[in-house]
């Protein structure tokens, strides 16, 4: 279970949100909500260690997550604004290096069928310059479907992306979910995967 505790963030001299409490369970998929500016990528970055709250705890299985260090990081994975993708390589050597880093095991067969079952099949192999941005993302969001973390924190993932690729990332978080995970997202977008039941975090800012 990831629980958050009086949590505090700041940018500058502005405070972003105080007081904020909640926990996510297994197979409950979070929803975060406001406008631009109310702190939800913060508040993401915090729940991955990658920006230190003012104050307050966030806690993984009981543990504080700064006191975790790698054991929390295996059981998560970050999909930030960024796609991390490095234009020389190709989307299968992009996607080893992925996996590698998460610590996911995938063999050269699990790449390739990852990156067809996202959308990519006859791209692979070329260099992700040479894709659209909407490819580009399909390629870094072929890691969800290596991933074994438990915990899925996803900021704003169904931007780029055409109706095809919005339909299979809904079906592969709505999977993760069913099987037991937990998933901690914010999206702009109408989508009938927020507008069902699951939980949701308001941020007024």
């Amino acid at each position: 279970m990831l629980e958050v505790n009086q949590l505090e963030c700041r940018r500058g001299d502005r405070r972003l949100f105080s007081d904020l409490s909640f926990a996510v369970g297994s197979g409950t998929l979070l929803h975060v909500r406001g406008r631009n500016g109310t702190g939800k990528t913060t508040l993401l970055r915090s729940l991955c260690g990658l920006f230190t709250p003012e104050s307050g705890e966030i806690r993984w299985q009981g543990e504080p997550i700064r006191a975790l260090g790698d054991d929390y990081k295996r059981d998560l994975l970050y999909f930030g604004h960024l796609n991390g993708i490095k234009g020389e390589l190709t989307g299968i050597e992009n996607l080893a290096i992925a996996a590698a880093l998460d610590g996911d095991r995938a063999d050269t067969p699990a790449l390739w069928e990852a990156l067809a079952r996202i959308g990519l099949r006859g791209f692979e192999d070329l260099p992700t310059r040479m894709l659209s941005q909407g490819q580009k993302k399909r390629v870094a969001l072929a890691r969800l479907i290596l991933s074994k973390a438990r915990l899925w924190v996803l900021d704003e993932p169904f931007t780029a992306l055409d109706v095809d690729a919005v339909a299979l990332l809904q079906r592969l978080i709505a999977e993760h979910v069913d099987t037991g995970g937990m998933a901690v997202l914010t999206t702009h977008q109408e989508v009938p995967l927020t507008s069902g039941q699951v939980e949701r975090l308001d941020l007024e800012g």
